[in-house]
């Protein structure tokens, strides 16, 4: 992107073209070689526009608003439907949680980047594909496979809402790293909507029992699963309209959060040898285990994809380096923990399951920290660590659907 910008820096067509298409990318490149064009008219009216802060909240034109809202309203009545319909809740949620929300942030993207007809008809074709599979397999509370479809299901369908956000493109690093970002922009939203949303859930039951109204039951089973499900979805319209809101918020989390997880690890990671408990005799422990390295590559890819393009001092870069070579260490465990299990016992849904993205994930991390150790010590870019991790994105991708549509068939059901 920036070789782009410099390449048409006098075409204020294209120019704005590049920015209406991938806002958050264009700023951070902009601003990294702004001081190599100061001086130039187009350059200077862009520095003024891209640094001005409007500290009032837009909420979009009409048009957009209105789709939203019904949006948040649909995801409403789809997280009510269990009980309009009289479904069975546990069979319900476990499978179609995902259909709650993500079929409908896929539909504002697809609506607002104006995908072709092919690129909606894939992305309907994979969310019905999605409907049919889950709700048709067979009920069983002690299925396995079961279980990793309805958990890989909705990483599939987010998957599904990366591929309408990039609008389809190809190999665009910048794309799928700003959807990185956005999902870290989203949920510090959603937390502080939710939030509020409890403190009024408090205050409204609150009053009404002064008055002798017990509404705490109807109010938390009709408003508060309503505004749950909705929380997202307008997370994701202010984040978008307003991108000021949280866009200092995310990076700030990101560099307190990324040393106090690193001196965790380390610490925990000296105290598991002294503990009886550990991943190779403990499967809960394994799990956990596993459930924390999950948490810790999601720091490290947010962090990186808040800061490409960006100013990043060589201090942060050398926390995210050792960071990732801790997690590593973290992965190694748990891989070899799988590995002994599998050869005592064999195969199962779970133990390949973990298997196959402890593998993914071992990988992806070594890719990262060759990356990172460049930028450390071969004074390196720290945009490639982020080119290597959008790269690697759509391995995870197929890994998924594998884990969603094709265990329960390989492994019967079981």
């Amino acid at each position: 992107m920036r070789d782009q910008i410099i390449a048409h820096l006098n075409d204020a067509g294209y120019l704005e073209k590049m920015y209406r298409s991938n806002r958050g990318p264009f700023k951070k490149e902009f601003a990294s070689l702004y001081p190599d064009v100061k001086g130039n008219a187009l350059a200077d009216f862009w520095n003024e526009r891209l640094s001005y802060e409007n500290d009032e909240i837009s909420w979009g034109n009409s048009r957009e608003l209105l789709l939203v809202i019904l949006a948040a309203l649909t995801a409403g009545f789809i997280a009510k439907l269990p009980a309009i319909l009289s479904i069975s809740q546990d069979f319900f949620y476990p499978r179609n949680i995902g259909f709650i929300i993500f079929p409908l942030l896929t539909t504002y993207f697809a609506w607002k980047n104006k995908l072709s007809t092919g690129k909606i008809a894939f992305i309907a074709g994979s969310i019905l594909l999605g409907v049919i599979f889950i709700n048709l397999l067979p009920h069983n509370d002690k299925s396995d496979t079961l279980t990793l479809s309805c958990i890989h299901l909705v990483l599939f369908l987010w998957s599904v809402l990366g591929f309408a956000f990039v609008g389809g493109a190809k190999n665009d690093t910048d794309k799928r790293l700003g959807f990185l970002k956005v999902n870290g922009d989203v949920v510090v939203m959603t937390g502080l909507i939710v939030i509020a949303g409890a403190i009024m859930t408090g205050v409204t039951i609150g009053l009404f029992s002064l008055i002798h109204f017990n509404i705490e039951k109807f109010y938390t089973q009709n408003i508060g699963i309503m505004g749950l499900a909705a929380a997202p979805i307008i997370a994701t319209y202010l984040t978008q309209t307003n991108p000021q809101l949280v866009g200092k918020i995310s990076p700030v989390i990101a560099k307190i959060f990324c040393p106090l997880v690193l001196i965790t690890l380390v610490v925990y990671l000296f105290a598991m040898i002294s503990s009886r408990e550990n991943p190779y005799n403990n499967r809960d422990f394994l799990m956990i285990f596993n459930g924390v390295l999950l948490a810790v590559m999601a720091i490290i890819f947010f962090s990186v994809a808040e800061s490409t393009g960006g100013n990043k001092s060589h201090t942060q870069t050398v926390i995210l380096f050792l960071l990732s070579v801790v997690t590593i260490v973290v992965n190694g465990v748990a891989l070899s923990a799988i590995v002994l299990r599998i050869s005592e016992w064999g195969f199962s849904p779970n133990r390949s399951a973990v298997l196959g993205g402890n593998i993914l994930i071992l990988i992806n991390l070594l890719l990262v920290s060759v990356q990172l150790f460049k930028a450390v010590f071969k004074k390196g870019e720290v945009g490639n660590v982020g080119k290597m991790i959008a790269f690697y994105l759509p391995v995870y991708f197929v890994w998924v659907v594998i884990v969603t549509f094709l265990f329960p068939l390989v492994f019967g059901f079981r």
